[in-house]
């Protein structure tokens, strides 16, 4: 059994990770549709921006975020100040570091299912009289919604196992941001605690193994989907 910290931290983590997921989904499905549809000059400047969280170390992204969102910081005293909203040493800080470093995940997940949708299904649903917005809604992200749903899950596995930039921005208070990756570091560093932390790692692979296991469920359905649609 888990003891109330242990359980706690795994509450914590499911909250940030869904409110990561929640965060990100929105910009995810509209930058995975402009990279899989348009070919724009800056498209490659895009992309590097997008993917930029995968290739830096994550203390580096928290950092960052810290300077950003911090509370000296240009947009987390503006927050704090205008709506009282403190990012910054809280679980929320815990849930935007984690929406930032998985963001890359979920946009891959997302254009590759925006790329096996036809293009020429939009096409005829505008030649029909649907605006491009509502070919969008009626066709395109329907049609996409598996990989949707697996890049949620994706994002969602990484931000439960996210440790860097979650230190860096949100910090390790025991009930507020110490989510299980936190709880397990926080054992090892205690005398004896490499075995109480056993148990939280094997929490902890459950939850990225069940995730990996159904986006990998979701991603062969619409690739069965689509042969399917080509025979």
């Amino acid at each position: 059994m888990l003891s109330p910290e242990e359980w706690s931290a795994l509450a914590l983590s499911l909250q940030v990770g869904v409110c990561a997921v929640l965060m990100s989904l929105p910009l995810a499905i509209l930058v995975g549709y402009v990279l899989a549809r348009t070919n724009f000059a800056g498209r490659w400047a895009l992309q590097g921006l997008v993917d930029l969280p995968l290739v830096l170390p994550p203390v580096v992204t928290g950092y960052l975020l810290l300077v950003l969102l911090g509370p000296r910081g240009p947009v987390g005293s503006w927050l704090e100040g205008q709506l009282g909203v403190r990012v910054a040493f809280a679980w929320l800080g815990a849930a935007v570091a984690s929406a930032v470093v998985s963001f890359p995940l979920m946009v891959r997940a997302i254009r590759g299912a925006f790329l096996g949708v036809d293009p020429r299904l939009e096409t005829a649903a505008r030649g029909l009289g649907a605006s491009p917005v509502r070919a969008f809604f009626t066709v395109a992200l329907p049609m996409a919604r598996h990989g949707v749903v697996a890049g949620c899950l994706l994002a969602f596995a990484r931000s439960v196992g996210e440790f860097g930039a979650t230190i860096m921005l949100a910090g390790d208070i025991p009930g507020e941001t110490r989510t299980l990756p936190l709880a397990i570091y926080s054992h090892a560093n205690r005398v004896g605690g490499m075995q109480q932390s056993w148990r939280l790692v094997l929490l902890s692979v459950l939850l990225a193994a069940a995730a990996l296991a159904v986006g990998e469920f979701l991603e062969r359905g619409r690739l069965d989907g689509q042969r399917r649609g080509t025979t």
